[in-house]
């Protein structure tokens, strides 16, 4: 099974070099595309890791690769590196985003896979699975001009019956929040059971005590959101990232 959770210690810190970012309130720098991060160490480890937040780097926190980045340095390019084997250095750059954004399609068809209640679905939702995955093996001359819209364009609508169904049975209104504007927005305790609120912008948004079993979370922007006292039982496609981004307690 294809690892769908970063493992830094067999990446070869492909996302404190390729990306480039901007300073600001999550960045304390600017860094240019192929410029390694100023914070990189000879290891191929952060040197301020348990620092981050502290000294302004927040997106480097809510970054997820989904594995991507080992699957980059240890199959697609045989455990070579950039910097032992500079030759590969733009290669590598400019394959990460291509394999980050199919594992993300990979880890979300994998989520939907534990749906019990989208079981009719199970055998699309595989096939589609097994074929990204192997899309994700080809040499990196192939995935750099990889057209990742084809298949996400192929997965969206089975990853949003797959929702439907689960959220079905989550009693409540069902409230849709799908693509909505909801910075700052009040939902102190409020009852919002198989809610979606994919790709939602529910940035510094108040959650505190919510209800919200079975909501959807595709894709929704996070940062800041207060969760503390929410329930999330049974919450749909929410990452690790969405969560490290918000305000969150030990509940």
């Amino acid at each position: 099974m294809t690892e769908l959770e970063a493992d830094c210690t067999r990446c070869a810190a492909l996302c404190c070099v390729a990306p480039a970012f901007a300073k600001s309130s999550d960045f304390a720098v600017n860094k240019p595309a192929g410029q390694a991060c100023r914070n990189l160490g000879d290891d191929f480890r952060c040197t301020i890791h348990e620092q981050l937040p502290q000294r302004g780097f927040r997106g480097c926190v809510v970054f997820d690769c989904f594995g991507a980045g080992q699957r980059i340095t240890q199959e697609t390019f045989g455990g070579r590196d950039w910097r032992g084997t500079p030759e590969i250095a733009g290669a590598m750059f400019a394959v990460l985003p291509v394999m980050r954004q199919l594992h993300e399609l990979l880890w979300l068809l994998t989520e939907a896979l534990e749906l019990d209640e989208a079981e009719a679905l199970h055998p699309k939702l595989r096939a589609a699975r097994d074929e990204i995955d192997a899309v994700a093996a080809r040499p990196a001359a192939e995935l750099r001009g990889l057209d990742v819209d084809t298949y996400r364009k192929k997965v969206v609508p089975l990853l949003r019956r797959a929702s439907d169904l689960a959220r079905a049975g989550a009693g409540g209104r069902r409230p849709d929040h799908s693509g909505a504007q909801l910075i700052g927005r009040r939902f102190r305790g409020a009852d919002l059971r198989g809610a979606s609120f994919r790709g939602a912008l529910l940035i510094g948004a108040d959650l505190r005590g919510a209800d919200l079993r079975r909501a959807d979370f595709t894709g929704a922007d996070l940062r800041g959101a207060d969760l503390r006292g929410a329930d999330l039982t049974g919450a749909l496609f929410l990452t690790a990232a969405q969560l490290r981004a918000a305000v969150t307690d030990a509940a």
